[in-house]
Parts: C-alpha cells; structure tokens; sequence
C-alpha cells in the first residue's frame, strides 16, 4: 500500500526556490526600513501602481525613492500572497490589486500622519 503511506517531509522554504536562511533574514531586515516599496514580479499591474504611488507622492509634495520588491523570499516575509502590493514604512497597506493616486495618496496620508 505505497499510496497511502506518509509523505517525505520537505526541507526549504514554501516556495521551493532558492531561498537559505541568510536571503530570508535580508528579507527580515528590509522590512523594517522606512520608506515605500511596491512588491511584484514587475507585471503591468506592478508598474501601474508604482506610476499611481510616484504621482500620489508628486501630489503630496514628498520626495522619496519608491523600492520595487521583485524577490519572492523578500515578497514572502512580508506575508503577501497576492501582488501587487503596496508596503509603507515597513507595513502593507495594500495587496492584490492597482490603486488610483487618490487611494495611494490616503494611504500614505494614514500611515504617516
């Protein structure tokens, strides 16, 4: 009865990449830095909201560099599953979906204060 016999435990991290404990604890340590971060794989929804955040940050009169997160083990720790996502001073404010200036604009506005 090979069929039901247990399954081989799996060693590595959930995405079965590349991922060793010293990417993962870069990953840990970009977290915690303040500033704004788009994380995706670069897709046309990625860009979209970073072309949404650099108009919000435009509009607010705020001059910061935007980081575009495209390293899944980078993207995993910060618990997002589905991009792209929206990270503002180390906390996701958004994910899943593309956001209007306005939208991104407020966020930004709740986050800092």
């Amino acid at each position: 009865m090979g069929l039901f016999g247990r399954k081989k435990e799996q060693k590595g991290c959930c995405c079965k990449s590349s991922c060793t404990p010293e990417k993962m604890a870069q990953a840990e340590t970009a977290k915690i830095a303040p500033g704004i971060k788009i994380l995706g794989s670069g897709c046309a929804k990625c860009n979209a909201l970073e072309e949404a955040t650099r108009t919000a940050l435009a509009d607010l009169g705020m001059e910061i560099s935007i980081d575009h997160v495209t390293d899944f083990a980078q993207i995993a720790a910060y618990g997002v599953m589905t991009t792209p996502a929206l990270v503002v001073d180390g906390k996701v404010v958004s994910y899943g979906k593309v956001l209007k200036a306005e939208e991104v604009k407020a966020l930004i506005q709740k986050v800092r204060g």
